[in-house]
């Protein structure tokens, strides 16, 4: 019996240290390669294990997650060219969130990259290096790590993403004189750069207001009163009438509507009259390239 006690505490000391010890990220991974033209695909199965266990085996904060408090997001990597050890790709990074007293999870972030160039060798180590140094197939990977995690605290509360926010832009900055394109201001309008650009300067916080009041106001309160939820999130919003002016087209408002436009129209559906004609008309007005969507809202 003893000996039984002493296994079970220790069993228990061992979850209790793991829970403890648990990453952020709960993250799936895919490496897709439909353009490349090869019989032996074995490679790319290997680096897609191997990104899946540096997403998910990197400890990124500080903060102790228990398993079920982890970020639910995924990652699509397309090779689209590949030369020896050198690599082209898009990827594709998307987040959720869960909301309270709901089995419902809200997307947070859906962003597409199409500049990532990366040289991978079959079961090289990857390890993130914070003050700088890494290849690009990491620093990418990480700097999409921090904008994750980000928006997922700027969810619960304001501006609460800030310090990992400025650790994914500490990592443009170390990435502006990368060969590999994506990190300069110069080589496009919608790139890591500009996203962290964005994210960080002080024009766009009404977009970050918006992510808090969305869930932790809106959302997470619907199962108690929809009305005054819907009526909270549509205040909100119209605080985006001047970053559209102000900034028309800017990729940080375009990433915010990547991910929410189709939840916008199924929330503000139900909703009272009054908040339906005014959704229709900031919705359109601060994203129209989505304006016929959300006439659907009537």
């Amino acid at each position: 019996m003893l000996k039984l006690k002493r296994i079970f505490l220790s069993l228990l000391l061992f979850l209790v240290t793991f829970s403890a010890k648990s990453q952020e990220l709960n993250c799936t991974v895919n490496v897709l390669s439909p353009r490349i033209q090869s019989s032996d695909k074995r490679i790319f199965t290997t680096l897609q294990t191997s990104i899946y266990d540096f997403m998910n085996n990197t400890k990124w904060t500080s903060d102790k997650y228990k398993a079920d408090e982890k970020i639910e997001c995924s990652i699509q990597i397309e090779i689209i060219e590949r030369a020896s050890d050198e690599f082209k790709a898009s990827i594709q990074v998307t987040s959720r969130r869960p909301v309270y007293n709901s089995s419902y999870n809200s997307p947070v972030l859906n962003y597409k990259d199409n500049e990532y160039s990366f040289r991978y060798v079959e079961y090289q180590t990857m390890e993130f290096n914070e003050s700088g140094n890494n290849p690009n197939l990491i620093a990418v990977l990480a700097y999409y790590a921090y904008t994750i995690l980000g928006f997922d605290y700027d969810t619960y509360a304001p501006l609460g993403g800030t310090p990992y926010f400025t650790k994914a832009q500490t990592i443009v900055a170390n990435c502006t004189n990368y060969p590999e394109p994506g990190w300069k201001a110069f080589e496009s309008q919608r790139n890591r750069y500009w996203l962290s650009e964005n994210i960080m300067n002080p024009i766009y916080r009404p977009i970050r207001s918006l992510y808090y009041d969305f869930h932790r106001k809106g959302l997470d309160t619907m199962v108690k009163n929809r009305d005054e939820a819907t009526r909270v999130i549509n205040e909100s919003m119209e605080k985006l009438r001047r970053v559209q002016a102000d900034k028309p087209g800017s990729v940080f408002m375009k990433t915010l509507f990547d991910a929410k436009s189709d939840e916008m129209v199924n929330l503000f559906t139900g909703a009272a009259p009054d908040i339906k004609s005014n959704a229709i008309t900031i919705l359109s007005e601060v994203d129209p390239a989505n304006s016929g969507k959300y006439q659907k809202i009537k």
